[in-house]
């Protein structure tokens, strides 16, 4: 073909033509491999680098899910797959759903955040300082965190009441809103405010109220005498291999981080409690305000939401979540209207960042 005697105007056709071409094929290539498909090869780039036996991932995008996928085994010896039906630790997110809860009795003039913890625990004891239960949810409190093996405890608590006394007799690690000492201890206690406000067991109170309300009814506490069908095995890498993860009570820590449930549950939390009227704006707003020290400092910490940017820069909340032989991650993009939420069955000695990892799965659906 001369292009010659081609004029001006036809050759600009021309030209749109194989333009239009190159990004339709373009277009199609991108279709074919998709965000799902990207998000999975890197997921499972990430389980081998890190020796992980399985994960479950769940990604909801305007609302709905987008996408949920289970990756290697629940189970290493009885060759159990993964599944989107998995059970896994959630850890400390249980600080985040636990948060839903006393929004709502905020909402509803049963709980008052700035009043001292005694108004609805009376048999805590009280310290130099007065204790609110916003500062206990901001890690502001002063009341101390793990010490020793006391996370591998193995003894049943028969109430909320019960497991307070591992530390409600400890003296105050600081003036209360002066520092900021993460404290899943702190946290036993805001399920103890959770039952003083209502009259109901936290457990009770968290399954009829807030599971049921808000579609996350597989997210359930881990009682050592129940079966929960299908949940995960939970390993510890040791000297390059995977070994099952100690026995633990979480009697004395539902709030803090006893609960399990999968990885769409925590999307269907986060979507059901920003778009239903479960909790007011006003308090949603509040749950999520990072707080500061008395003289100011940012504790990037809001009540159950811990606040980030990710490697691009961009702002998103959440929580992460370490248990005994697990890992978890949820988080939030406002603005974009993105949640990821990856759950994993061990303890990598070769680390891996969840965190990461969920950062750059979200990035494949926000584009």
């Amino acid at each position: 073909m001369s292009f010659k005697n081609v004029s001006v105007d036809q050759f600009k056709q021309i030209y749109i033509l194989i333009c239009f071409f190159i990004l339709s094929v373009v277009g199609l290539r991108s279709i074919e491999k998709g965000p799902h498909k990207r998000a999975a090869r890197i997921i499972e780039k990430f389980i081998d680098t890190y020796d992980i036996p399985g994960l479950s991932i769940t990604v909801g995008k305007n609302g709905q899910i987008a996408w949920t996928k289970g990756f290697g085994l629940a189970n290493i010896n009885e060759k159990i797959p993964v599944t989107s039906k998995t059970r896994f630790r959630i850890g400390s997110i249980s600080k985040t759903v636990t948060s839903a809860a006393v929004g709502r009795l905020v909402d509803q003039d049963k709980l008052d955040l700035d009043a001292p913890i005694q108004t609805y625990v009376p048999t805590f004891p009280e310290k130099r300082w007065p204790i609110t239960t916003r500062m206990a949810m901001s890690h502001l409190s002063g009341i101390r965190h793990y010490k020793g093996n006391e996370f591998l405890n193995e003894k049943y608590y028969s109430t909320v009441l019960k497991g307070l006394r591992i530390f409600q007799d400890d003296t105050l690690s600081h003036e209360p809103g002066t520092h900021y000492l993460y404290s899943s201890y702190a946290w036993n206690l805001v399920s103890a405010v959770v039952e003083g406000a209502t009259g109901i067991d936290y457990l009770s109170y968290m399954e009829d109220t807030v599971f049921t309300a808000l579609d996350t009814e597989t997210l359930i506490a881990e009682h050592q005498d129940s079966i929960l069908i299908p949940i995960a095995s939970f390993y510890n890498a040791e000297n390059g291999e995977l070994i099952l993860a100690p026995q633990v009570n979480n009697s004395y820590k539902w709030a803090s981080g006893g609960l399990v449930g999968t990885s769409t549950d925590l999307v269907n939390f986060i979507h059901n409690l920003h778009a239903t009227d479960f909790l007011s704006k006003e308090v949603i707003k509040e749950l999520h305000t990072p707080n500061t020290t008395r003289i100011g400092q940012p504790t990037n910490y809001g009540l159950g939401w811990r606040h980030y940017r990710d490697f691009w820069r961009n702002p998103f909340i959440g929580h992460s979540g370490g248990s005994v032989g697990g890992s978890a991650m949820l988080i939030y993009y406002p603005q974009k209207e993105i949640v990821v939420a990856i759950l994993v069955n061990s303890r990598s000695e070769k680390g891996g960042d969840l965190n990461l990892l969920a950062q750059r799965i979200a990035r494949r659906f926000i584009h």
